[in-house]
């Protein structure tokens, strides 16, 4: 398989120059050629032996069948239980692996697959508005000829996102950013753009732009297709920030997995929201809520969704609904589930229920994506229930160690003199 640019489809690569490149040359970003279509009969028990044959149509030109086996059962070595909570009402907690959230699927397989296939000293670049920056700083920890460089909102994260941020390896960098989740992927996407940088830093990215982060979330959506009956049409409803996850979505549906369409979940940054009724959104300030990691105004996967349905509003209207959900709505669910199911959810997942109760969905089993532990938000979710919540270990050994980071202004001349300094 082969991956085009946005604008060119002319301009074509490999899996692996895609990863490495991240960005197209023309600054677009890359896409599959083409995608595979499964017809997927069997039941699967191990949740590495789904995402192997889902994930081998697109690497099989630079990762052959055994190396793949290798990475699927490295990097997906832990459950993704699907729990139904009411009629109707499931929930896939895709919070079981290292870091309690969902971005370990594909931080641990970009991880695994630059190992593989790196031949050159490489430094990764990685916005994050909480969650994505400690699941790569985790997936690429000690890694032998990458360095990784996190930017991240100064007081935009939660306290266990910071730990996990901010106590790493050597091989791991993490810059404070005085601004917004917006203001850091500014400066990544800047850096790509920025061709005499990248002719003497050796760039790529582990944020969603790159396609190597959105081909195992793909992975997911099938597995918990799979453990409901053939026949059955669900609606997933995605907590939705910067797009990777519904994109991931989109493809397994594009791939003709049986999905009858989805709830895009945003919060107060409604950018999606104000997209699907006008065709258009005009770039606003960010606006910080207890569901931060979707707090994003300029989502950049809305242009690979665009693509996919041959930009055509109506037929991306026909498969996603999306409904802005503010902090308010957002505890009063947390709350709800808690006395009704006696079942704890963080923000964002509360905000995809608040999604679900307002839209009324009840023909079709709707599986709702838990992205993250609520125990990273305990500070928020503790009053809220009136229970603590217990830290493991992993978390605790955290508040031992020392804060490593570094405070930047978001000013893209000294972002660029620092990785010309240490690069």
């Amino acid at each position: 398989m082969k991956y085009r640019s946005i604008l060119n489809d002319k301009n074509l690569v490999s899996f692996s120059e895609a990863l490495f490149e991240g960005l197209a040359n023309d600054g677009s970003l890359f896409v599959p050629n083409e995608i595979p279509n499964y017809n997927l009969k069997k039941k699967y028990v191990n949740y590495f032996n789904l995402a192997q044959d889902i994930i081998y149509p697109f690497v099989k030109e630079n990762i052959n069948l055994n190396e793949l086996k290798k990475i699927c059962e490295e990097s997906f070595n832990f459950e993704v239980p699907l729990k139904k909570l009411d009629d109707n009402i499931y929930i896939l907690e895709l919070f079981h692996g290292p870091t309690l959230a969902f971005k370990d699927f594909a931080a641990r397989f970009l991880a695994r697959s630059f190992s593989l296939l790196n031949k050159n000293k490489l430094t990764i670049l990685v916005a994050t508005s909480g969650d994505t920056g400690g699941a790569v700083a985790n997936g690429f920890s000690g890694v032998k000829g990458i360095n990784v460089v996190i930017l991240y909102p100064s007081k935009r994260v939660t306290e266990i996102q910071e730990l996990q941020l901010t106590r790493v390896k050597k091989n791991v960098k993490t810059i404070e950013v005085s601004g917004t989740f917006d203001d850091c992927q500014k400066l990544v996407k800047m850096a790509f753009s920025d061709k005499k940088l990248r002719n003497n830093v050796n760039l790529t990215s582990a944020n969603s732009i790159n396609i190597g982060r959105l081909i195992p979330q793909i992975t997911y959506y099938i597995w918990a297709k799979n453990k409901l009956n053939e026949s059955s049409n669900p609606v997933f409803c995605v907590p939705s920030g910067n797009l990777g996850n519904l994109t991931g979505g989109i493809l397994a549906k594009l791939s003709g997995i049986k999905i009858k369409s989805f709830l895009a979940a945003t919060n107060s940054n409604d950018s999606l929201v104000r997209y699907l009724k006008n065709g258009s959104f005009k770039i606003e300030s960010t606006i910080k809520t207890i569901s931060n990691a979707m707090d994003v105004g300029n989502p950049s996967n809305l242009e690979r969704i665009k693509f996919l349905y041959n930009f055509n509003l109506n037929n991306i209207k026909n498969d996603i609904k999306s409904i802005s959900i503010n902090d308010s709505t957002t505890i009063k669910m947390i709350k709800k589930i808690k006395n009704k199911y006696n079942y704890t959810i963080c923000p964002h997942t509360a905000v995809g229920l608040a999604n679900i109760e307002k839209r009324g969905i009840k023909q079709n089993p709707v599986i709702y994506l838990a992205t993250a532990h609520p125990l990273k938000f305990k500070n928020i979710i503790e009053p809220i229930i009136e229970e603590k919540i217990e830290l493991p270990d992993t978390i605790k050994s955290l508040y031992e160690k020392q804060k490593k980071s570094i405070k930047m202004d978001p000013f893209y001349d000294k972002f660029k003199s620092f990785l010309l300094k240490n690069f």
